[in-house]
């Protein structure tokens, strides 16, 4: 698994944009699909429960999202909630050293804040 590439993972819908701007758009696409996918849970809402879960996977050589693990979290209801989004990710096309796809992990917070 490499840290660092020559070309970042680019997610659905960022093909259309400079590699320079690639990164960028894959952090606001990746946002963008958190808030559209989350449901904060109930109990979590009852219960006041607010805070980051901090999430951790591997974009592989296909695209694929694997290794999801929760990092940290302040409630296993969040953390159920985190977990969800992230396996909903779309398939994305893979980082590239050399030429090559690669398996490259990136970590996110996933932020539950009750207005």
């Amino acid at each position: 698994m490499i840290d660092f590439v020559d070309e970042v993972p680019v997610f659905p819908g960022c093909e259309v944009v400079s590699k320079s701007e690639q990164k960028k758009c894959f952090q606001k696409m990746i946002f963008i699909h958190i808030n559209k996918t989350v449901c904060y849970p109930e109990i979590g809402q009852e219960m006041g429960i607010q805070g980051k879960v901090y999430m951790r996977f591997v974009i592989e050589k296909d695209g694929s999202i694997t290794n999801i693990e929760v990092l940290r979290s302040p409630d296993r209801n969040l953390e159920k909630e985190a977990l969800r989004i992230i396996n909903k990710l779309p398939k994305m096309t893979p980082g590239k050293q050399r030429g090559r796809p690669v398996r490259v992990p990136f970590s996110i917070p996933i932020a539950f804040k009750l207005n």
